[in-house]
């Protein structure tokens, strides 16, 4: 009777934990599917948006269907990128973005490298100095004072205005100081023993170790230079010198389109200005689309930069 008794006990308990193991399963199954459905939501709200302005322009004209949203067009053309491309406010400004961001990026780099470099260093005055550093990051001078240094040295409409401002900023040199302090000391002290200077050791040892940094830091100037705007409208004050953003700018807003493209209106107005608008944002974010598969690698291993306490 007690055997029978205790065998069906045990016959309730093993149930009981095959029942709550299986409820635990469901859940766990619920739990990642809602999830999933979350995510999936997400990235289509994230993706859904810029793959309708990409479809759209390239959608025919004569079947563009104004305030229809469609990602599939009945036909496909080209003409908007055409008169994109072949008007001289489009080839104006890309030389203006061009020239800022080939100059700008490695000048930003080079700068904040060797700033951070110099930081990382026991040097005298390093306390003050980071301390200058964090300051220039929490309080800025303002939109007055810039305009009138830059205005005092002359730059207005020229193309350092938009490149000097930004080409040493405090939290890109805060996250390279940390990266350089998380190095192994004993290899700049080799370095040091078999004769190398600071300035070889930098170029020999230090840049080697931090490709993935700066590949990091590479990627954000560009695109941050590729992006210029604001700078541009507050010390650009020819037309023909102003960036891409702005040129989208005023495209997107326009409502003569042919005065900003600089193509005959005739010419444009066969294109419906939708897609007109929707192929100049095209062409300005390509670029970093195009640039960011040849950095992902370093990227991905450089997004922990800084993360390792200095």
């Amino acid at each position: 009777m007690s055997y029978s008794a205790s065998s069906a006990s045990d016959t309730n308990n093993t149930s009981l934990k095959r029942d709550n193991k299986l409820g635990m399963r469901v859940k766990e199954n619920i739990y990642q599917s809602c999830l999933w459905i979350l995510l999936l939501l997400l990235a289509a709200s994230m993706i859904l948006p810029f793959l309708y302005v990409v479809i759209l322009s390239f959608t025919d004209s004569t079947a563009y269907v104004a305030g229809q949203f469609t990602l599939l067009p009945k036909k496909w053309s080209l003409a908007a990128y055409d008169l994109i491309l072949k008007g001289s406010g489009f080839l104006n400004s890309l030389k203006t973005t061009l020239i800022i961001t080939a100059v700008g990026t490695p000048l930003n780099v080079f700068l904040n490298a060797g700033v951070a470099y110099l930081l990382s260093k026991p040097i005298p005055g390093k306390s003050f100095l980071n301390k200058y550093v964090m300051f220039t990051m929490l309080f800025s001078a303002g939109m007055v004072p810039n305009f009138m240094n830059i205005k005092s040295l002359g730059l207005i409409d020229n193309y350092l205005a938009c490149i000097l401002p930004v080409a040493c900023g405090a939290w890109t040199v805060m996250v390279m100081r940390s990266f350089f302090q998380s190095l192994p000391v004993e290899l700049e002290e080799a370095a040091t023993i078999d004769g190398c200077g600071q300035l070889r050791t930098f170029g020999s040892i230090v840049i080697p170790l931090s490709k993935a940094m700066l590949a990091t830091m590479t990627l954000f100037s560009f695109v941050s230079y590729w992006n210029t705007y604001f700078n541009s409208i507050m010390y650009m004050t020819s037309t023909a010198k102003a960036s891409l953003q702005v040129y989208v700018q005023k495209v997107v807003l326009s409502s003569n389109i042919s005065d900003v493209v600089d193509v005959q209106t005739t010419v444009v107005n066969a294109v419906p200005q939708e897609i007109m608008r929707m192929a100049a944002v095209v062409v300005v974010v390509l670029p970093v689309l195009i640039i960011y598969p040849f950095l992902q690698k370093y990227f991905q291993s450089g997004m922990m930069v800084g993360a390792v306490k200095g």
